[in-house]
């Protein structure tokens, strides 16, 4: 299994946190990850993305020039990533934020609004948890359980209702899928 993730947003939506769950949980269950994040000098508000590779054997090279996977949390990330997905890929769109589809009829797309479901659970912030739970939720490419483990280790030194509701924000992007025909 060799698979290349692309998150991008704009900053301040927890794209780079995506990313970094997602690397921490595949090194969580003994993977082989590269995690190569990128922002605008601007950072909240400007643009963000982050490359995650997941892979049973080494990994020879952090950048995804044909990755499986794009998320796009806003319309200026779907436009400049769609051409970059391997046919048959998917891009998982925040269907709040972007109201078409790419124009590429090869593609896999998942529509999630992450937004409204962060909000529905109380806090808006939560949007890239949701996301990253839907997303894995489609892609199977790590656990639950090792995901809920890496938000424990990425905000470990933080309060414990802020990683309880990262944990839950993951479950709701899960349920989402699992309830919808989004997937």
């Amino acid at each position: 299994m060799l698979l290349k993730i692309v998150f991008s947003g704009f900053g301040g939506q927890g794209v780079l946190m995506m990313g970094y769950v997602l690397a921490v949980a595949g090194m969580n269950e003994d993977k082989h990850v590269t995690f190569l994040p990128a922002y605008g000098a601007e950072v909240r508000g400007g643009t963000a993305n982050c490359t995650v590779v997941v892979s049973d054997s080494e990994i020879a090279s952090p950048t995804a020039a044909s990755p499986e996977y794009v998320v796009a949390m806003n319309y200026p990330s779907m436009i400049k990533y769609s051409n970059a997905v391997k046919s048959g890929g998917t891009m998982f769109l925040n269907s709040d934020l972007i109201s078409e589809d790419p124009a590429r009829s090869d593609l896999r797309i998942v529509k999630i609004p992450a937004n409204s479901l962060a909000r529905d659970m109380g806090n808006d912030r939560a949007l890239n948890m949701v996301m990253l739970g839907a997303v894995n939720a489609v892609a199977g490419i790590v656990s639950q359980e090792a995901l809920l483990g890496a938000i424990d280790t990425v905000l470990k030194g933080k309060k414990q209702t802020l990683i309880d509701m990262n944990q839950k924000a993951l479950f709701e992007g899960a349920k989402f899928i699992n309830t919808s025909s989004a997937a």
